[in-house]
């Protein structure tokens, strides 16, 4: 099965993935808190792979197997919180019998339609993460998430009323914020195999202009950098910014202007030349860019220096 492309199965409504797990009809056309320890995980193997027509937030626990999302597979542990937005593919393979607890929340893109959430929940980031990036919560983050949940659950099964659905897109707002703060926590703690991968990124630039790959591809891209360390360009530009302050395009520009520098201080090429050596199509770019990074234009750079 691994060897054939299995196309994905699209479940469009919140409805039709109740009636796959076995539960009882949705309150909520549009929304559902869904307890993990009342469903059957899917062991039809069309519904191994799965794309989603609606946002899925999940707190899972005791799970056990692998999870695809993207290209690459979750890493998994206690209190492990993920994030798929519409129509994203995810692939499951999950140990059989296995009794998971925690708690998924699903909601129809139609239900924020008319809220600023609709157009702000892009900004989340961690909806984009593609490897690896599940959110690890401690004990107290966990009863946060499920306190929240747990809301959002009771506010659509009691009376609906002209408020309910403001209270719960506040409690989804409410809920996305906290993960926001959740994950900035992660990337602290999480702070010295962050700072290995800072130093792996300096190894790829600096491998880029040794071996003269920028001579055939240009300047070193975002999509390079995390496609060689293996994780989304999201999650890449999040770590940055918590470690060095800066995104991943201004910490390669930061690389670049010191190969430039060594380049001016030690050689004797035109400025023309360096700008095409480090992968500039045009010099007035390379020329644009030190002077925004130093203050000083290359050659003023390098007759300071003489």
């Amino acid at each position: 099965m691994d060897k054939m492309r299995v196309k994905p199965y699209l479940i469009n409504s919140i409805y039709e993935l109740h009636r796959l797990l076995e539960l009882s009809k949705p309150e909520h056309p549009l929304v559902s808190v869904i307890n993990f320890a009342e469903i059957k995980c899917y062991s039809e193997a069309y519904l191994r792979s799965v794309a989603y027509n609606f946002y899925c937030i999940a707190l899972k626990k005791n799970f056990e197997g692998k999870m695809k999302y993207g290209q690459h597979y979750y890493d998994f542990d206690e209190g492990v919180m993920t994030f798929f937005s519409p129509g994203q593919v995810v692939t499951t393979d999950i140990v059989d019998n296995l009794k998971l607890e925690g708690w998924w929340l699903v909601v129809h893109p139609d239900f924020i339609r008319q809220y600023p959430l609709s157009k702000n929940i892009k900004n989340y980031g961690y909806f984009s993460y593609a490897v690896n990036e599940a959110l690890h919560l401690s004990e107290k983050e966990e009863a946060i998430v499920e306190n929240t949940m747990k809301n959002i659950r009771q506010e659509y099964g009691a009376i609906i009323d002209n408020f309910s659905q403001d209270v719960i897109v506040s409690h989804i707002e409410l809920l996305l914020n906290y993960c926001n703060r959740f994950y900035n926590r992660q990337f602290i703690t999480r702070k010295n195999s962050n700072h290995d991968l800072l130093a792996r990124i300096d190894e790829l630039l600096s491998e880029y202009y040794e071996t003269d790959q920028f001579q055939e591809a240009g300047l070193p891209t975002v999509q390079y950098i995390s496609e060689k360390l293996n994780i989304s360009s999201s999650y890449l530009g999040d770590m940055l910014r918590v470690l060095t302050g800066q995104s991943t395009q201004q910490h390669i520009h930061d690389k670049l202007i010191e190969k430039a520098k060594e380049i001016l201080i030690t050689t004797s090429l035109s400025v023309s030349e360096i700008a095409y050596q480090l992968g500039f199509q045009y010099p007035q770019s390379f020329n644009k860019l030190f002077k925004n990074k130093t203050n000083l234009s290359p050659l003023k750079f390098r007759q300071s220096f003489n």
